[in-house]
């Protein structure tokens, strides 16, 4: 996983000081990135709890007083959107989507860099660039109609279509940055990002070892 703390290997120095100078410029804008990734995702993410909250403060009201409220459903709904969509850079940035472990894991990073750089530069790019393309009219359409819900007492609809569109802008800006730490590794400028990473066996070998622990403490107090 890479965060904004990308640091440069010692032996990788000499390398900076001969033609490694713009990929140098461009690891500080991959640092931006990151750092402002990270902030719009920490910051977005609470939005789940509100959504629980609105959740269940409608459902009560629901039940106790037997009045419910479409704009309350709906925003539920653009709320759990902003996250999923919003924060979908900053899972990117972690390295939280799906990824066929058992495979990637034991490949030799040479292999593994082409496979992500590929993957970005041939299909994640140009995933945001249609997705761009083809929702800033979808977007612009439903706001120059002031498009509302179908529902009555519902929330306007263009707001949430919104949300399309900025999620292909900051989508596509992170991988502009991923696509610079792949090649900062590929040319020994950064470390191997997975190579403190856990496969998936593992990971469930170190939760129910750590389960494990947990019942044997409880049972001997």
């Amino acid at each position: 996983m890479f965060d904004g703390r990308q640091t440069i290997q010692p032996e990788c120095r000499g390398v900076c000081a001969h033609g490694g100078l713009n990929l140098q410029t461009l690891l500080k804008l991959s640092r931006r990135i990151d750092a402002f990734t990270t902030t719009i995702g920490r910051w977005l993410s609470w939005l789940i709890l509100l959504a629980v909250i609105i959740s269940a403060g409608n459902a009560v009201i629901r039940k106790v007083f037997d009045v419910s409220s479409n704009a309350y459903l709906e925003l539920q709904w653009v709320l759990f959107g902003v996250v999923f969509l919003l924060c979908s850079p900053w899972a990117l940035l972690n390295g939280d989507h799906i990824k066929i472990d058992i495979v990637n894991h034991h490949l030799p990073l040479k292999v593994r860099s082409w496979i992500d750089m590929i993957g970005h530069v041939f299909f994640l790019v140009p995933f945001c660039i249609v997705l761009l393309w083809t929702s800033v009219p979808f977007f612009l359409v439903s706001y120059h109609q002031n498009e509302q819900s179908f529902s009555a007492g519902g929330l306007p609809q263009w707001p949430a279509k919104s949300l399309v569109v900025i999620c292909a802008a900051l989508l596509l800006v992170q991988a502009v940055s991923e696509i610079i730490k792949r090649l900062a590794v590929m040319r020994g400028l950064l470390p191997d990002p997975n190579k403190l990473a856990l496969s998936a066996h593992e990971q469930a070998a170190a939760e129910a070892e750590r389960l494990a622990e947990a019942i044997s403490s409880e049972t001997t107090h």
